[in-house]
């Protein structure tokens, strides 16, 4: 069975669902836990200039990303779980996730599903989505 779960997070309410079911399967199968949360690479290009967002915008998104991972710490810590957390930068979430299941060695990928339907997951997508098609590491999606 599945000796090691990697449960990304976004922060969002559907996450933290994902994570609390992801949790109590570890603790069921006596699996670890890798947690992953990805911040934007804070690039952009304004007249064919590249130009770095200001420090300050920099911190928020570290901060963010260490409550989004505390979650997950605190959900394995309560379970027993063995755990790991990691904050990646990326501006392509899916690309990173898969990027991080493979290197960590993870055999399930667990995550939540946002839900979009219709024209705005045809012109957004999902980062979920995408994990399922560029995964060669099977995903459980949690809706």
């Amino acid at each position: 069975m599945f000796k090691h779960i990697l449960l990304p997070t976004d922060g969002s309410s559907l996450s933290h669902v994902a994570i609390q079911k992801g949790v109590q399967l570890a603790r069921a199968i006596k699996a670890k836990i890798t947690g992953i949360t990805v911040i934007p690479e804070q690039e952009y290009y304004l007249y064919q200039m590249q130009v770095r967002v200001k420090e300050e915008t920099v911190k928020q998104h570290k901060v963010q990303a260490n409550r989004n991972l505390s979650v997950i710490e605190k959900a394995a810590k309560d379970a027993s779980v063995p755990c790991n957390t990691f904050c990646e930068v990326s501006d392509h979430p899916y690309e990173m996730i898969v990027k991080v299941a493979e290197k960590r060695e993870c055999d399930l990928i667990m995550m939540a599903s946002h839900g979009r339907r219709g024209v705005g997951a045809l012109l957004i997508g999902s980062e979920t989505e995408k994990v399922l098609t560029h995964s060669k590491i099977p995903v459980l999606v949690c809706r």
